[in-house]
């Protein structure tokens, strides 16, 4: 009885994220349309392509990160808690979507602990990827200031970061360490979401910015957005940053505002479009038994 109300709870908590992305989408259709009439079709197909790109590539490392904390989870199944739990992120207050992330994990057999660490340690090697990158669109040689951050990455400092965000939680500790090669593999996947999500910009803005500082731009906005933890998806906040960067490349303010907006209405159907492609695998993984190999392990866990 307690699994089926679980069940409903978790179906009910998807519903609800997926609406406020809906009322997102929306709410910015109108301008996102005008915007797009002044692109040609195949650039934005080809910008709509490379978020999607990015938001594959970030589940890869998100995956990568959670196998390091235990049993094998593959790519799969680590994508319908990733991509569906992240769409908790419009619903005001970020901490919805790692909160559905490890109800999700919960369902498909694993801790909440371990999907908690593995989602808090992805963030945090997400955010040592954005800074240099940020700094792209600083004036030259200002990414040279960023290289120290690079030691945030060191496995002891990334296990010990961890422990001790579980600490302060209450939550039970991992006994499992994520190794150097994983933090390395989900570093390498962080920096190429980021790049391609700065190409979906650039694709976006035509020949009126440089790819660089699109690059950069998308990694500041980005990461600006996520501390704006009140707001769905940092909305206001990531717009604010975009146009202030584009602006600065030599774009009018209104347009900068319109590509910006154009953006997010893209990155809201890119999450929509893979939380449903993700969700829609389930049963095809299942029907080719590509999920058997190893299920019995992670249930154990």
């Amino acid at each position: 009885m307690t699994n089926k109300i679980l069940d409903v709870a978790r179906w009910v908590a998807i519903v609800v994220v997926i609406g406020f992305a809906v009322r997102v989408l929306t709410q910015n259709w109108s301008e996102f349309w005008r915007t797009l009439r002044g692109i040609p079709w195949e650039t934005s197909a080809l910008s709509m392509l490379a978020l999607v790109v990015a938001m594959g590539v970030s589940t890869l490392g998100w995956v990568v990160v959670v196998d390091g904390l235990g049993t094998r989870l593959g790519f799969l199944r680590g994508a319908r808690i990733c991509l569906v739990g992240q769409l908790g992120k419009y619903v005001p207050g970020s901490l919805w979507a790692y909160l559905l992330q490890m109800e999700l994990g919960r369902k498909a057999g694993l801790s909440r602990a371990r999907v908690a660490s593995g989602s808090l340690i992805q963030f945090c090697i997400g955010l040592v990827a954005a800074l240099p990158l940020a700094l792209l669109a600083a004036p030259n040689g200002w990414v040279l200031a960023a290289l120290p951050a690079v030691v945030l990455l060191h496995p002891k400092v990334v296990n010990w970061s961890a422990a001790l965000a579980r600490k302060l939680l209450r939550r039970p500790p991992i006994e499992v360490k994520v190794s150097g090669w994983a933090i390395a593999k989900a570093f390498a996947a962080a920096v190429a979401a980021w790049t391609m999500q700065g190409v979906h910009l650039w694709l976006l803005a035509g020949t009126n910015a440089p790819l660089l500082t699109c690059i950069g731009a998308m990694a500041l906005a980005m990461t600006s957005g996520t501390f704006a933890f009140l707001l769905p998806s940092g909305a206001g906040v990531r717009e604010a940053v975009l146009v202030a960067v584009l602006s600065s490349a030599g774009i009018p303010a209104g347009q900068a505002l319109a590509f910006a907006l154009a953006s997010r209405v893209m990155f809201t159907v890119a999450d929509l479009f893979t939380a449903l492609a993700a969700a829609g695998t389930s049963k095809w993984a299942a029907q080719s038994g590509r999920e058997h190999d190893g299920a019995h392990l992670i249930t154990s866990e």
